[in-house]
């Protein structure tokens, strides 16, 4: 007898078998790719924190507020020192209304006045007329700050000009660390200690003992990050004028600078592409001419504030901005309106990102089967979500396609610095109305935050190419922006055709059109 059944089961067999086959392929396939493996130095928490912060409040106060002087002798009596209407609940609601994360305090200042009743010294506030003797700013503004929601850093100058052991090394690195061991263990958790290696001329073979300080600072206060011309945590930027470099790392070698000394001041605000470890710039600068307030200076505008955001927090650094409490205990109303005016221009540039109507695509993408490291991505806020584009391409381009034709002159970019710094140059280019790839701007690094400004441009599509990179670039953050306010003073011929450039207004700004190839 014929079984007939037999080829039809041997076929269903098949069948049977290819499917399951077809199912573990699949499953195979649809597991996601792990993310791509960070490139070393990476920043520590503490130091991420420290970067979100993004802006910081600084406020110098002391004898000097009410000697009109940027120096104290350390001889000035005590009683000098009546700040009658202070208010540090002001100091900090004027940095929390304005976009400051932090508040650092000049704690002490060369002149050893202290601003805490220190049991190491009487040259403090106890010895003032203020509170009759009783009061304690660092504590009424460590309160203040919690109670808002602020960070708080605090500055204990290693020049002393009234101690009499300054310039005993021995002797005066135990009353530094006594000092030191108190604002670190009454007042609650401290994020921030700015340190310098500031000496008098006469006492140039005085020794600080950082390491120890370091190590002190580190094991009271765990979560803060230290600062100095050498780090550990983050460095100083070489200037005072709120400026770093275009080319910014935040990568560096702690051992290439002396804290204190001289240094090479293009180390300072560039970084290092071959730097060992992660330690990004900080850049300080007053609103006023001097550091304490003075009756007869003036702040800074808000443009000049907004330019120097742009080469500060816009070039991967944290802006420390110096505002001074006046002599009566409080942050003077023009200085307050400047800030107010400040705050103004940055949310109306940036509370309205046009990449977000976009159409986002890009070159390649690490895993085409799963969302995680797609392009939509760079429209999300924070450091986690990303771009990432497949680790065997060597073209890193991302596209944005707009249903019309939007007029912008900022770009924004994010990388995701958890994962290291990558990005050492890119460019942005738009499409003509010949359908040409026109070049429009360049940069070098990002880091946490790159803006660049550049002469207003319009344009349906966006091409962002990423030119060279320590590893396969990750970009977790994409900004089009319009700023109405700071406008190129020129133009250059060979910066782009003019055809592309509108309302061009002729306004005070430092931008350099000049420089514009590699900003």
């Amino acid at each position: 007898m014929i079984n007939n059944n037999k080829p039809i089961t041997q076929h269903f067999k098949l069948i049977i078998l290819l499917f399951f086959f077809h199912l573990s392929i699949t499953s195979q396939s649809s597991h996601p790719k792990p993310p791509p493996i960070p490139i070393l130095p990476i920043p520590k928490a503490h130091q991420i924190s420290w970067q979100l912060a993004e802006m910081a409040l600084f406020l110098h106060f002391g004898t000097n507020t009410f000697t009109n002087s940027e120096w104290g002798t350390g001889r000035v009596d005590p009683s000098i020192f009546n700040p009658t209407l202070l208010n540090a609940t002001q100091w900090v609601t004027v940095a929390k209304d304005f976009g400051f994360k932090r508040v650092v305090l000049t704690a002490k200042h060369h002149d050893g006045f202290c601003l805490w009743p220190s049991k190491y010294t009487d040259y403090s506030v106890k010895s003032s007329k203020w509170r009759d003797g009783s009061g304690d700013i660092v504590d009424e503004l460590a309160k203040a700050a919690r109670n808002a929601g602020l960070e708080l850093g605090l500055y204990l100058s290693p020049w002393d000009r009234h101690e009499h052991c300054y310039g005993e090394t021995l002797e005066y690195n135990e009353y530094y660390m006594g000092q030191m061991t108190e604002l670190l263990t009454r007042y609650g958790e401290i994020k921030y200690i700015f340190l310098d290696g500031a000496k008098g001329d006469g006492e140039k073979d005085m020794e600080y003992f950082f390491d120890d300080w370091f190590s002190l600072i580190h094991q009271l206060q765990p979560g803060a990050s230290i600062f100095s011309d050498a780090g550990p945590d983050t460095r100083w930027v070489g200037d005072e004028a709120g400026v770093a470099g275009r080319t910014c790392w935040s990568l560096f070698n702690c051992s290439a600078v002396k804290i204190g000394g001289y240094n090479d001041p293009i180390y300072s605000k560039e970084g290092d592409t071959f730097g060992h470890e992660w330690v990004p710039a900080e850049c300080d600068v007053s609103i006023r001419p001097g550091w304490f307030w003075h009756p007869s200076e003036e702040p800074k505008s808000a443009i000049t504030l907004l330019d120097l955001y742009y080469k500060s927090v816009g070039r991967n650094c944290l802006l420390l901005l110096n505002v001074p409490p006046n002599s009566s205990g409080l942050i003077s109303d023009e200085d307050i309106q400047v800030l107010k005016e400040f705050s103004e221009l940055r949310n109306s540039i940036f509370s309205h990102n046009m990449a977000k109507s976009a159409l986002l695509s890009a070159s390649s993408t690490r895993d085409s089967n799963d969302f995680q490291f797609g392009p939509e991505n760079v429209i999300e806020e924070g450091l986690y979500t990303y771009w990432a584009p497949d680790q065997g391409q060597s073209d890193w381009e991302l596209y944005l396609e707009f249903q019309q034709v939007i007029t912008f002159n900022v770009l924004e970019l994010q990388e995701p610095i958890q994962m290291g710094q990558r990005i050492i140059q890119f460019h942005l280019d738009i499409l003509d109305e010949n359908g040409k790839w026109q070049h429009m701007v360049s940069g070098t690094t990002v880091g946490y935050r790159r803006l660049l400004l550049f002469p207003t441009v319009k344009s349906h599509s966006l091409r962002l190419v990423i030119d060279k990179s320590r590893a396969c670039p990750l970009i977790s953050h994409v900004g089009i922006y319009m700023d109405s306010y700071s406008v190129p003073r020129h133009v250059s011929d060979t910066h782009t055709k003019s055809k592309f450039i509108n309302n061009l207004v002729f306004r005070r700004t430092a931008f350099n059109l000049s420089q514009s190839a590699s900003i």
